[in-house]
């Protein structure tokens, strides 16, 4: 379908602004998550480590758990809404029972908020783009422009966050919850499928056969059998793993430390993450351009080279001009680990278990986060974040080297579905 007439697509606007909305909600608190626990609430590094291994923890045995469940549902929407509701409790969670009991019993605080966060977002996040994705797919409409509309909600919402968060934390999480309201109310009353209409003109007929072909529980064990899949998913554990390690964990309170007050590198960092957001929803649109000229496999070899060199950047560098321009490189890297991972596993892959695909080798990248994220975070107390970074940008380029020898080049190994010349 051109890109002019994608808003012509009731498919590509509603998934668009279900995108826009989740991310809205989650990147209005989430960016600022690790500042408010470190700066707000004087956790340590190693405490802050060990709630996201915890969040990991959890999130690596619901993100199977949803994925099972979408894939069986289909295009249903019924985990999303169920999601969306758990959403409209944030304000209430962390403002009178989150805190508290991390103040109190910390372990009990840190699992009992993993919980929630992991139900309500950790592991919805990958379902939003997994139906996002099949729709796209169902209703012809590219998923990359669909899943840019994600990027900027999450940027327009961090900017927001710059401001409530100076004046207080809790505004931002009530303003989550706000949010989540109008997704929930948009999920329940605008779905085009409900309309013949729009099945009779959008609907792609073989798609819909090879989808509407039952899945069985021997289908699901087959993915655990593949070993091309568990080679990506080992390539993921020590690439994908730092997006959180490294840019939640660490990067947000490294970046505010270079300004003269908190409330000043508070509203610094939102600025930032705001224009690296929306450099990522520009090259969501753009990435796909890059894929048709180079191909799959290089295209991911690309976003690892970002990735060594935004990370290794932030630990040489020592000014904050030098290290906001090195950040911005994140944005090419997370579009091409979106758009892109999603593209490999259904080339390669039955595409009717993308969702579970994308979770199999997600689980990998959340094992890695459990094993690194307390040890890294321990290190990051006793020798600084500078050093830590380059420890981690050695591991992404290990990482780097052993992917040009595991990920499948784009005419092997073709199992889903091939590559088409308007792609």
């Amino acid at each position: 379908m051109e890109k002019s007439s994608q808003w012509r697509n009731p498919f590509y606007a509603s998934y668009s602004l279900n995108l826009l909305l989740f991310f809205a909600g989650w990147g209005i608190w989430w960016s600022f998550f690790q500042i408010w626990l470190t700066t707000k609430e004087g956790f340590s590094g190693a405490q802050v480590g060990a709630i996201y291994s915890f969040n990991s923890a959890i999130s690596l045995v619901m993100n199977l758990v949803y994925s099972n469940f979408q894939d069986r549902l289909g295009t249903r929407r019924n985990l999303l809404i169920f999601c969306a509701i758990l959403e409209m409790l944030l304000g209430p969670f962390f403002t009178w029972l989150y805190i508290p009991i991390l103040k109190a019993h910390f372990m009990l605080g840190a699992l009992l908020g993993s919980i929630y966060l992991t139900f309500a977002y950790l592991s919805a996040s990958p379902m939003f783009e997994a139906l996002a994705e099949r729709i796209s797919r169902r209703f012809g409409y590219q998923y990359g422009q669909a899943r840019a509309w994600g990027s900027f909600g999450y940027a327009a919402a961090a900017l927001a966050a710059g401001f409530l968060f100076t004046i207080s934390p809790y505004l931002v999480f009530w303003s989550g919850s706000a949010i989540a309201l109008i997704l929930l109310i948009v999920l329940v009353f605008w779905n085009p499928i409900r309309n013949p209409k729009n099945l009779e003109k959008f609907e792609d007929k073989k798609e819909n056969e090879r989808e509407s072909q039952p899945l069985s529980t021997k289908d699901f064990l087959k993915i655990f059998k593949i070993k091309s899949l568990w080679e990506i998913a080992i390539f993921l554990v020590f690439s994908g793993t730092f997006y959180t390690i490294f840019d939640q964990q660490m990067f947000p309170q490294f970046f505010t430390k270079f300004f003269a007050t908190q409330a000043a590198g508070d509203h610094m960092y939102g600025v930032l993450n705001s224009v690296e957001v929306f450099l990522e929803s520009i090259f969501m649109g753009l990435v796909p351009i890059l894929m048709r000229k180079v191909g799959i496999k290089k295209t991911i070899l690309i976003g690892t080279t970002f990735m060594f060199i935004r990370i290794a950047g932030c630990g040489l560098i020592t000014n904050p001009l030098g290290v906001s321009c090195i950040k911005l490189l994140h944005a090419p890297e997370t579009a091409i680990f979106v758009v892109v991972m999603f593209r490999y596993y259904t080339l390669h892959y039955d595409p009717r278990l993308s969702a579970t695909i994308n979770i199999v080798t997600g689980i990998a990248g959340s094992i890695g986060q459990v094993i690194l994220s307390t040890p890294l975070g321990i290190l990051r107390d006793k020798i600084g974040y500078q050093p830590t970074f380059l420890v981690i940008a050695a591991i992404v380029l290990c990482a780097g080297i052993y992917g040009c020898f595991v990920i499948l080049k784009d005419n092997q190994d073709v199992n889903g579905q091939p590559l088409k010349k308007c792609e």
